[in-house]
């Protein structure tokens, strides 16, 4: 269902707009002139055809990717990939990318003056199964500064995208936590025009995917299109 994005309009309300003010970063990411519609043919839709390789045992679960235990909260995130009429979206690669325990990417430009952590990198991917399920084991991440505004910091949250199996079919969005007091604060959060579609960029507690004495459980689905649809970033 992935392919057939480029066929229908995204609803008003629900996805953020290209430039928000408040999100000043913005101004340098998206076009100043309108777009020019290209009609996508069979041959934009399809190919040219992705594989994803051969998934690795733990490619899904970022806390047993190195030689130690990393720092932090750990966590259980999954849930569901749905098109607009709630059928699962099945085979779908699932990428997680995300700051550690302290708050800090593993990433050269990342200068957050907060500690690396040498046993988490943040990065993930797994394929939905014929369910369209998904399932990851992480650790929380931490809030960050970034400069945005005065005193501005960002709430915790995972990187999400899905890529479905031709090049038009990649979606990103980001996943946050229930309860945080940084999200009425935060311009991204904040660019998704409708309240009913911000709900669905927060996770939900799971005490069913909480495993006892060992991980907290966050439920995430995610909806492809339609007015249910998950707010997505602009590519």
């Amino acid at each position: 269902m992935m392919t057939l994005k480029g066929l229908r309009r995204p609803p008003e309300g629900v996805h953020p707009p290209r430039h928000f003010a408040a999100y000043t970063a913005s101004a340098l990411r998206h076009p100043k002139q309108p777009l020019i519609v290209i009609p996508q043919t069979l041959s934009e839709l399809t190919g040219p055809i992705y594989g994803y390789g051969k998934m690795g045992p733990l490619d899904n679960d970022l806390t047993r990717q190195h030689a130690g235990v990393p720092l932090g909260e750990r966590i259980v995130v999954a849930g569901n990939i749905l098109d607009d009429a709630g059928r699962p979206v099945p085979h779908t690669l699932v990428e997680i990318w995300q700051a550690n325990a302290a708050g800090r990417y593993f990433h050269g430009k990342d200068t957050h003056d907060a500690p690396l952590d040498p046993n988490f990198t943040g990065a993930g991917r797994t394929l939905t199964d014929d369910e369209g399920r998904y399932r990851f084991v992480t650790i929380k991440p931490g809030a960050y500064p970034w400069r945005n505004h005065a005193n501005a910091w960002r709430p915790a949250h995972i990187h999400f995208s899905l890529l479905g199996r031709s090049f038009t079919s990649r979606l990103v969005t980001q996943m946050y936590f229930p309860g945080d007091p940084l999200l009425g604060l935060d311009p991204i959060f904040n660019s998704i025009p409708d309240a009913r579609a911000k709900d669905r960029v927060i996770a939900r507690f799971d005490l069913e995917l909480t495993q006892p004495e060992w991980a907290l459980g966050y439920r995430f689905d995610v909806v492809l299109r339609g007015p249910e649809a998950t707010p997505l970033e602009s590519q």
